[in-house]
């Protein structure tokens, strides 16, 4: 512990410290739109005027801004584009020595329009974009976006998977780290499941998707990171807009909303508010076989119906406040209330020599509340891109959850019996979360620069489980599955990240992150404590090798850790129906991961990713069934490994200024080691993940979307999982000059997206087919307001951590 408080004193003398280097000079600006807003990821090339020869170049940033070496002295120009935007060039301008630097400001680009038969068509922006670090998709103004919710986009992002829990898989790889804005959202399983379906797609602007994060990021998040970027307000006055929207998929689903944001003076404030009233269903069909020692077999079929309806209020508040021209502070708040309802009622039949028929109706009742608060500042220390951010947060999450568990048992022989009970369970939940990290950058020179960065955290979690049989009207505790636990964690982390431009040709990033991980989990009713720490070093390198204009190849090796989820530490057994457990564990260790990447890309639009992975402790499901009592128990459990290796190919095609697609293949290969009752299992698969999304622009102002997916059969864990397709479809209207749009979309049109997972394990087969009420038709009204002129608005660095772990419900 002494080492890590030292190396904390070190790192903030060191940022404390002014780091003096010769100044160079440097190109600097922001693409955007004639309306102001950012185009992100456009190309800047520095031509020479004579020649137009180009000299040097970059790629802006997500909110469209640039900064380039100064070449050596002569005449140039700059040449800006982007997809979807005629090409445009800067007048020439005189570069006297190293040391001249030029702020460009503001360079607009102009749609690429074409006028066809008196009628003005726009082109498309493309749906997927890529960079050397990350693969962007594009969500605001398309048409799949509207009445749908974050979760609904998420899920069809190229490479993203959804497991029969919920839980989000990239690249077939568990462990994804859920970030707004940068900032981690702390939930994980179907706590971040409920977050992302009660946020409308409609307030989204797009979704990155990091498979190497540098060192920068916290190292949770075994696959990787997904950022969620909410829109901001980019309006000087006041901006928003309100919606509306109806879902039928044999439920009723209405959503409705507004956001607002304003910018006078110094202060720019936003905000915005959501209530929904969401209706989902689940079919269900699982069948178990069981073996016997004696080599007798039993069968237990269950055929099940679940209902659910979410009401759900939201609202997210924001302000912040310069300065001057350096400094900044600001607030942001995002609050959220659930009430759920659900019921699941289920038939099943045991078939072994004493057959019986079980019919089971659930119901539960929960209300869930989550409030994220955060402080930060956001300090320019000198003109050559010095910066210093702080970051404070609170999070604090309640849940109260009520269930009854109503069971009749119908012996199939005759003169038997009918039995019945009734149980009942509440199950109280808290999590208080407290994060504070700061972050350092200096531009050393204009080929080097130095990131440092600290944080530390602290989580506490009260999870209680208080278990009732009901007799004669009379509730009696029962005890043994009754439970009280409370964990306790502490981590200290600090990192420094070095990026240089070696030549022409090469540039690296290179990093090395410490977390410091301290926890206990005391389990109240047993009186047993598990305490943990241990030190952990998590390097990151990424080399990018130019080899001509239109060719380039990055190489990527980082170091992970996924830390089990809260709940899944947690010692409770949790009652799903008289055959079927869930049970914590809370020996689970964290599961580590080694990946290495490599990304070719050309001509800036094509890219082939080829990644390989190895995984230790991985954790994953197991089903325990028990063939004397016929009683199976799912546990989180660290299997051995997971080796995985996958290529992905991202190729947009645009046919015409008028149809564009954006098309991605990924094949993965994954092989699962674990041991298990004295014996070695391998699960293995060769897999392939297909995605491609057509826009269409037609006549009368019509925007037509069309997606179809595929994913072939994998393995997770122990689990295999059946190969699955679908196909969605939207429709736009734009009215009023784009202030209202109406829209029309049609979700797994041929009810084709069909979960299917079995396994079989020591002679017992597990098989479960669900479908979650994907297909259904929506129609949803939005109306924009502006009044006022552009602004820009400020990026800030904001990334938490220990909110993705709080598990699920």
């Amino acid at each position: 512990m002494k080492k890590m408080y030292l190396l904390f004193a070190l790192l903030l003398v060191f940022c404390s410290m002014r780091v003096f280097a010769q100044t160079a000079g440097t190109l600097r600006g922001q693409v955007t739109e004639e309306n102001g807003q950012a185009i992100g990821f456009s190309n800047i090339a520095v031509l020479d005027a004579a020649t137009e020869k180009v000299v040097t170049g970059a790629i802006a940033d997500q909110d469209g801004t640039f900064q380039i070496k100064t070449p050596d002295a002569g005449t140039y120009k700059l040449r800006v584009s982007g997809l979807g935007y005629t090409l445009m060039q800067t007048p020439a301008f005189d570069v006297t020595a190293s040391s001249f630097s030029k702020d460009f400001g503001k360079l607009q680009l102009k749609p690429d329009v074409r006028t066809l038969k008196e009628v003005q068509v726009q082109t498309l922006r493309p749906t997927v974009t890529t960079t050397p670090d990350k693969m962007v998709v594009s969500v605001e103004n398309t048409a799949m976006a509207e009445g749908n919710t974050a979760y609904d986009v998420l899920t069809q992002s190229p490479g993203v998977w959804v497991d029969q829990d919920g839980n989000i898989q990239l690249n077939g790889k568990g462990g994804v780290q859920v970030m707004l804005n940068g900032r981690r959202t702390y939930l994980s399983g179907k706590e971040l499941q409920s977050l992302l379906q009660s946020m409308a797609a409609e307030n989204i602007k797009d979704l990155e998707i990091i498979t190497n994060p540098s060192s920068r990021f916290d190292a949770e998040g075994a696959s990787g990171i997904i950022n969620i970027n909410v829109k901001k307000g980019r309006q000087s006055g006041i901006s928003g807009s309100v919606y509306g929207g109806y879902q039928f998929n044999s439920l009723s689903t209405y959503t409705s909303g507004a956001e607002i944001s304003q910018k006078q003076g110094n202060w720019n404030s936003f905000g915005s508010i959501n209530l929904n009233r969401r209706m989902r269903y689940r079919d269900m069909e699982m069948d178990r076989m069981f073996r016997a020692d004696d080599g007798s077999r039993s069968k237990f079929d269950q055929t099940g119906y679940e209902k659910k309806e979410r009401l759900e209020p939201s609202l997210r508040l924001g302000t912040d406040y310069d300065l001057n021209d350096r400094h900044s502070i600001g607030a942001l708040a995002n609050l959220s209330l659930n009430r759920n309802t659900s019921s699941f009622n289920t038939s099943s039949y045991l078939r072994n020599s004493e057959a019986m028929f079980i019919d089971a109706k659930n119901q539960s009742r929960e209300t869930y509340g989550n409030g994220t608060f955060n402080l930060h500042y956001l300090g320019k220390i000198d003109t050559t891109g010095t910066t210093f951010s702080a970051d404070l947060d609170y999070v604090h999450i309640e849940s109260e959850e009520d269930a009854s568990f109503h069971n009749r048992y119908l012996p199939l022989v005759s003169g038997a019996t009918v039995s019945e009970e009734l149980l009942r369970n509440e199950n109280p939940t808290g999590y208080h979360i407290y994060s504070a990290k700061v972050d350092f950058a200096k531009q050393l020179s204009t080929k080097t620069k130095l990131e440092l960065g600290a944080k530390a955290s602290h989580v506490k979690s009260d999870n209680e489980l208080r278990f009732f049989q009901v007799q004669d009207s009379q509730e009696v505790p029962d005890a043994r599955r009754s439970s009280h636990f409370i964990y306790t964690e502490d981590i200290f982390a600090a990192y420094t990240n070095l990026s240089a431009t070696l030549s022409d040709k090469w540039s690296l990033q290179a990093g090395l992150r410490a977390e410091q991980t301290k926890s206990n989990g005391n389990s109240l009713t047993t009186n047993v404590q598990t305490d943990r720490s241990y030190l952990d070093l998590f390097p990151t390198l990424f080399v990018q090798q130019k080899v001509s204009d239109n060719y380039q190849i990055s190489y990527k090796y980082s170091r992970r850790i996924s830390r089990p989820y809260y709940e899944n530490l947690n010692p409770f057994i949790f009652y799903l129906d008289p055959y079927t457990f869930a049970q914590g564990n809370p020996l689970l260790k964290p599961q580590y991961i080694n990946s290495f990447e490599m990304t070719q890309t050309l001509k800036q639009t094509y890219n082939l990713v080829v990644g390989y992975a190895v995984t230790k402790n991985f954790i994953g499901e197991v089903p325990e069934q028990n063939a004397a009592d016929n009683t199976t128990i799912f546990q989180q459990r660290n299997i051995r490994d997971l080796k995985s290796a996958t290529a992905t190919l991202v190729a947009p095609v645009r046919f015409s200024s008028k149809w564009e697609t954006s098309n991605n293949l990924t094949g993965i290969y994954q092989q699962f080691t674990t041991l298990t009752q004295g014996s070695v299992v391998v699960r293995d698969q060769l897999s392939v993940v297909a995605n491609t999304n057509h826009t269409l622009l037609l006549p009368h102002n019509l925007r037509l979307e069309i997606g179809a997916n595929y994913q072939g059969p994998m393995v997770y864990g122990l689990y295999q999982v059946k190969d699955q397709w679908w196909v969605d479809a939207g429709l736009k209207r734009s009215f009023l000059e784009d202030k209202l749009s109406l829209s029309l979309n049609v979700a797994d049109i041929f009810r084709s997206r069909v979960l299917k997972v079995n396994t079989e394990l020591n002679g017992n087969l597990n098989s479960i087919d669900q479908y979650q009420g994907q297909r259904g038709i929506r129609l949803n009204l939005r109306y924009s307001f502006n009044k006022g002129t552009s602004f820009e608005a400020k990026k800030r660095n904001m990334n938490l951590d220990e909110l993705n772990r709080t598990g699920g419900n």
